[in-house]
């Protein structure tokens, strides 16, 4: 493959859901995506993943059953995240169901001086979770490869959705699906989805801080442009008929190289929780 056929398929991987009903595919087309997330890098090497393939029409339908009970505790239990439904996984060829072996972290670096503990867990953890993240964009860019398409759901890791996938695929509950991927043929083409220009993001020999995304800018994303920027399907925001009602006074912030003119780099605060109410997020009120 080409340099250039390979820019390619990065950028026509999309997160697709929406797919043609009444398709199929060869398993081995399957083995051949799932080998790609077989070579993805892994700390220490120790290849800390399994991958489940669900293509039994029954087996895929228990599993759209737990992710439909999945999307309904966050429509119940975590207001104003603009959750889909999960409906839309019958119509996969197939789910893939990336699961993580904690057992291989013993392998990273371990702290053996009093007062480094937190560093090395907290790393460990780091090495462990990115291992995982490889093996799964590898296999989303193995399902662009074959022509197909999929999404990303980091849903599956949670406690009760976890335990429910256990028992129901049959792996230890205390492996952990951290990714799952469903696959199919899209209902109909997506355009690219927003992305950040790539000056804004890219810094030459060191950090540029006026390219910085101030607190102010993470709020404002997360309470009222973040549902917008999810799911439109339009690279550019400028591309937005209705973007001066949607950014107001962060136009310039989100689509110019000067995230951050002043050049003022802040402190850290808490981020754990939302910290504002805006216009896309009104129903975290209605508790």
């Amino acid at each position: 493959m080409s340099d250039e056929s390979f820019q390619h398929v990065i950028r026509k991987r999309r997160s697709v859901r929406k797919f043609e009903p009444g398709r199929s595919v060869d398993r081995d087309v399957l083995s051949r995506i799932v080998d790609c997330g077989r070579w993805a890098p892994s700390g220490a090497n120790v290849q800390c993943w399994d991958f489940i393939v669900v293509d039994d029409p029954q087996v895929r339908d228990d599993v759209t059953e737990v992710f439909r009970q999945q999307a309904q505790r966050l429509v119940d239990h975590a207001k104003g995240f603009p959750a889909v439904k999960k409906t839309y996984l019958a119509n996969t060829v197939a789910i893939i169901i990336v699961l993580g072996d904690p057992r291989w972290r013993v392998c990273f670096p371990q702290p053996t001086t009093p007062g480094w503990e937190a560093e090395y867990q907290d790393n460990n953890e780091a090495i462990f979770l990115c291992s995982l993240g490889a093996a799964i964009q590898n296999i989303q860019l193995g399902v662009a490869a074959e022509g197909l398409t999929s999404a990303w759901l980091s849903g599956g890791g949670e406690d009760v959705t976890n335990r429910a996938l256990s028992d129901l695929l049959g792996y230890p509950e205390w492996m952990k699906a951290y990714g799952t991927i469903p696959i199919g043929y899209p209902a109909a083409t997506q355009n690219r989805r927003y992305r950040r220009p790539l000056q804004q993001s890219l810094h030459w020999n060191g950090y540029q801080a006026n390219q910085y995304r101030t607190h102010e800018q993470v709020d404002f994303y997360e309470s009222s442009l973040r549902p917008f920027a999810m799911y439109r399907d339009e690279e550019f925001l400028e591309s937005w008929g209705d973007r001066v009602e949607k950014l107001g006074e962060w136009d310039d912030a989100f689509t110019t190289v000067n995230s951050n003119p002043g050049g003022t780099l802040q402190q850290a605060e808490d981020f754990s929780s939302p910290r504002t109410l805006g216009q896309a997020t009104k129903r975290r009120n209605n508790k």
